[in-house]
């Protein structure tokens, strides 16, 4: 530890820190424009100037390291003068777009520029004009704007994986952009938007839509995949117009995926406003009372085992545990929420979570992926192990597809089942790769248990765990990655057929609470159904009774996301017309159908949560544990097939039923996956 005084203030930091990290610990804000903490430092904006005793001219902090005795200045006159040096050299070319630039209000060189900038230039000559460059159907630049910080550079190559942004020229003709114009092939391109000091890299869809001061900002949770970023909603006159990311280093760091961040605009398009019910054939506009009404009607007296209820992929919490006590009350035990058919066992919760946790990644030595594309299925995720990888000594093995790009180096195992039953019986040649390793992580994608052979996947995986050292006292190494935020808090709340209640063929009540992934097809057309959910599809199509619910955008509820952490989003807009909060509708169904359900509140009901499932006491936390039972699912791995893996998202920009209703990701997949299938038929 080395010793550091800043402007009077002692500080113990550790050895080989930067100044500026010496001068954040001791309380004292450092302007900067090309430095961030998770990126590389460039040391390139030289705003960041501090002056440090016995040295002849200032020196910039953030690439200058600490050491002991050192006496640090951030206010002398020296500094003063060098920053706005620096401000005013950063100002010669660039454009006063202040009023026009959709970055005011939220621009570090806006605001820098009032401490450290001239009322006056003391230039001349021309400002300089550059090319808007073409990145995509999400990023719009003025580059005109650009003060050549690297930042965007930085993390498409570090964190996003994808090195096709870089500087062109020198000097004052130095140009940011994509070398050949493309749009850039990440998931994460929307934190480009975020890490830009200036208005050079904004949102295309947000492009002079508000400013930042007319929003309401409320904090949630995405669901559109299952990390569980914690994100920022803003809001204005009741519409969503932006999602922004929030610090959480143990979940998503500072980074969003795009099409959590996106696809927003889908909360307003096929929408579900009115409740409808089915007559003559043909659904019409009912009122409230008429739709509980048509269901106490047909379900009043029918027997428990002949009704059924399905949930999907992005209900809350507090509406399956309502469904739950109520086809309980009802007699029913015909329940699932695997919609994708994965052989999920929920005997113990570990067979099913991400038990290393996200940040555990960064404590492993070693990685074997099996039939799971991180990079889609879990863009943050990807990212927090293509961190791993850069830091070095660790080895990863896949296995599915061949040609796979991961956005890091990995070595590929093997396409299908003969390979996992190698790893499993230790013959595989990367199993001395995972026994040489002290914490070697396994990751199972969900869309691997979809197979007519998925609880052999599921029993195969295990056993490699167990065999290569992933399973001890002190660390659990087996990970299962799963798709969606309402996937885990199903399982963890046990909404799976019961013991004796073999899925039946012949119901005659169906509820289907947010599942649009059912296929209409499978329902026997006798079969009474209750769709509820916020989104017209095929499954609201086949529905006798529509009940029109929230998003999560629209709700006070809990999520779980893959690790098991418990989470809560809070209502940042209300429900469109007569739509409600869906275990309210469930709530006054119940009552209706004998069976009132013993809760009016949300404390009332998240009390029924913690009753359930410990987990939900606490929210926010996970403790993390090793395993001490190695005994895995049951059934063994005979009946695995040789077949290959095939990865469950074949259009990342439209997996889930928001993102379908969605302009801006209907153009995201014309652009992205028309080249892909353009190269396949070639």
């Amino acid at each position: 530890m080395a010793k550091v005084t800043v402007d009077g203030i002692e500080v113990e930091v550790p050895n080989g820190v930067s100044v500026l990290q010496a001068c954040e610990a001791a309380g004292k804000e450092i302007p900067r424009f090309c430095y961030h903490e998770r990126l590389s430092v460039a040391g390139n904006c030289r705003m960041c100037l501090v002056e440090v005793e016995k040295a002849p001219k200032p020196i910039a902090s953030c690439a200058y390291p600490v050491a002991d005795g050192m006496k640090v200045f951030t206010d002398s006159p020296m500094v003063r003068n060098g920053r706005r040096g620096v401000m005013e050299f950063l100002l010669i070319n660039h454009p006063l777009d202040c009023p026009i630039c959709d970055q005011g209000g939220e621009c570090d060189l806006q605001d820098q520029a009032v401490a450290y900038g001239m009322d006056h230039s003391r230039y001349r000559e021309a400002k300089r004009s550059v090319k808007d460059k073409y990145m995509g159907p999400l990023i719009k630049t003025i580059m005109t704007r650009c003060i050549q910080c690297t930042r965007c550079i930085r993390f498409a190559t570090e964190v996003a994986g994808v090195p096709e942004l870089g500087a062109t020229n020198r000097g004052e003709n130095m140009e940011i952009g994509t070398y050949v114009e493309k749009a850039l092939t990440t998931e994460l391109s929307g934190n480009l938007i975020d890490i830009c000091p200036v208005g050079a890299l904004t949102s295309r869809p947000y492009a002079f839509v508000s400013r930042p001061w007319e929003l309401r900002k409320t904090d949630s949770i995405d669901v559109l995949d299952a990390t569980g970023t914690n994100i920022r909603i803003d809001a204005r006159s009741g519409e969503v117009l932006r999602m922004l990311p929030r610090i959480n280093d143990d979940v998503n760091e500072e980074w969003m995926a795009d099409r959590g961040r996106f696809s927003f605009d889908g909360l307003k398009r096929r929408r579900l406003d009115r409740p409808w019910i089915r007559r003559d054939g043909k659904l019409q506009p009912a009122s409230w009372a008429e739709v509980f009404g048509a269901i106490a009607a047909r379900l009043r007296g029918m027997p428990g085992d002949r009704i059924g209820a399905v949930v999907g992929d992005l209900v809350d919490a507090e509406a399956i545990i309502a469904l739950r006590d109520l086809m309980t009350a009802l007699g029913s035990t015909h329940l699932e929420c695997r919609t994708d058919g994965a052989a999920v066992d929920t005997s113990r919760p570990d067979f099913y979570r991400f038990n290393t946790s996200i940040a555990g990644i960064e404590e492993a030595d070693a990685l074997l992926i099996i039939g799971s594309n991180p990079r889609q299925e879990a863009p943050v995720i990807n990212a927090r192990i293509r961190k791993r990888v850069v830091a070095g000594k660790f080895p990863v093995g896949f296995v599915g597809p061949r040609g796979l790009d991961l956005t890091y180096g990995h070595d590929w195992l093997g396409e299908g089942g003969a390979t996992l039953r190698a790893l499993a019986d230790g013959s595989h040649r990367f199993c001395e790769v995972l026994r040489a390793a002290e914490r070697p992580m396994l990751i199972l994608g969900r869309g691997a248990l979809t197979r007519p052979d998925g609880a052999a996947v599921l029993a195969a995986a295990w056993q490699v765990a167990s065999a290569n050292g992933m399973l001890k006292p002190d660390w659990h190494g087996f990970n299962m990655l799963h798709l969606f935020g309402g996937q885990v808090g199903a399982l963890e709340l046990g909404f799976v057929p019961g013991k004796a209640a073999p899925a039946p063929d012949g119901l005659e009540a169906l509820w289907l609470l947010g599942a649009d992934n059912v296929d209409p097809a499978r329902i026997p057309a006798g079969t009474f159904v209750i769709y509820q959910g916020h989104h017209g599809e095929a499954a609201a199509g086949r529905a006798d009774v529509i009940l029109p619910g929230a998003a999560y955008t629209e709700k006070d509820a809990t999520w779980v996301n893959t690790e098991g952490r418990v989470q809560r989003g809070r209502l940042a807009v209300y429900p469109p017309g007569e739509a409600r909060e869906d275990w309210k509708i469930i709530r006054a169904a119940s009552e209706l159908l004998g069976q009132r359900l013993p809760y009016d509140t949300l404390d009332g009901i998240r009390a029924r949560l913690a009753e359930v499932n410990p987990i939900f006491a606490e929210t926010a936390r996970l403790e993390r544990g090793g395993c001490t039972d190695t005994g895995g699912p049951g059934g063994g791995f005979a009946s695995l097939s040789d077949a290959p893996f095939t990865l469950p998202l074949t259009n990342y920009w439209q997996a889930d039923v928001i993102s379908r209703a969605s302009a801006t990701m209907a153009e995201c997949a014309k652009v992205y996956l028309a080249p892909a299938a353009q190269i396949a038929a070639e």
